[in-house]
């Protein structure tokens, strides 16, 4: 584990990073972030990953800025009437992907590090009562490896391309295992790693907030997962998402392929991971 300095430093490039997609994610920027395309991209990649057109018809039009890498919800099944945990919540994409999917008897609360994420999630509530007739989804600001919720309180646990972002993973398994209620089981799409990368690469600002250079390979994360407490891991790596990447010319991309050793290419070492687990 890195020092308490050199992980607040960490927090502040995702943060300062992440403040800047929430103001200006409608722009086209020069380089991709956590973990998708540029921003006109973004509902193409949406689909890419397995959302419906029902799911992406329902949205408010500011929540999905392309940073998915899966559809946690669909992994996780979701059921009438179960409160859900989104970690790394954003503009809220997968928080209103998951309301109707819990109904009005259920509960999403979204968690985010990021004032201006989270004003934009909160804005965007309004629309997605409009459209859906709901009222179930809350925003609440707070790290991921200190979560404003309290012990055994949610069913779910969902998180979509945010923990390899953060600089205490084991931390954040223990607190998914501290706030999920006996039985309750967690669901994230994260970027992992198939083998370690190049150093350079793991030192690029825009590859921090693009979700790779926190990434850690898919042992260390299911070593995580039990360590916390948590049984019935299973990890299932697709590694279609890094190479479409690579192929629609995404920016950060193109920079990680330029670091890269001779003769190899980025999904050799970077893969979309599913993970699923659940609390004894």
């Amino acid at each position: 584990m890195k020092s308490d300095v050199n992980a607040e430093t960490v927090r502040e490039k995702v943060r300062s990073g992440y403040a800047q997609i929430a103001l200006h994610g409608s722009e086209r920027r020069k380089s991709s972030c956590c973990c998708g395309m540029t921003a006109v991209d973004s509902e193409k990649l949406a689909r890419q990953i397995g959302y419906s057109a029902d799911e992406l018809a329902a949205l408010p039009d500011s929540a999905n800025i392309g940073l998915s890498c899966g559809n946690p919800s669909a992994l996780a099944a979701l059921r009438p009437g179960e409160v859900l945990l989104d970690l790394g919540s954003g503009a809220g994409f997968d928080a209103f992907v998951a309301g109707p999917k819990v109904g009005p008897p259920g509960r999403v609360i979204g968690v985010d590090m990021t004032p201006e994420m989270l004003a934009k999630a909160r804005k965007n509530i309004a629309t997605y009562r409009e459209r859906t007739g709901l009222d179930n989804v809350e925003f609440r600001l707070g790290e991921i490896e200190h979560l404003p919720v309290a012990d055994a309180s949610v069913d779910v646990v969902i998180s979509n391309c945010v923990i390899n972002l953060s600089p205490d993973k084991p931390q954040v398994w223990r607190e998914i295992a501290r706030v999920l209620k006996p039985g309750g089981r967690v669901a994230v799409s994260d970027l992992a790693l198939l083998q370690s990368l190049p150093e350079a690469i793991r030192e690029m600002v825009d590859a921090l907030v693009g979700c790779v250079a926190g990434a850690v390979l898919m042992s260390e994360t299911e070593r995580m997962a039990r360590e916390a407490g948590l049984t019935d891991i299973r990890l299932n790596p697709k590694q279609g998402y890094v190479e479409a990447l690579v192929e629609g010319q995404d920016p950060l991309y193109l920079k990680i392929m330029a670091h890269l050793p001779a003769g190899t290419k980025p999904s050799d070492f970077i893969t979309s991971l599913e993970v699923k687990a659940r609390k004894p």
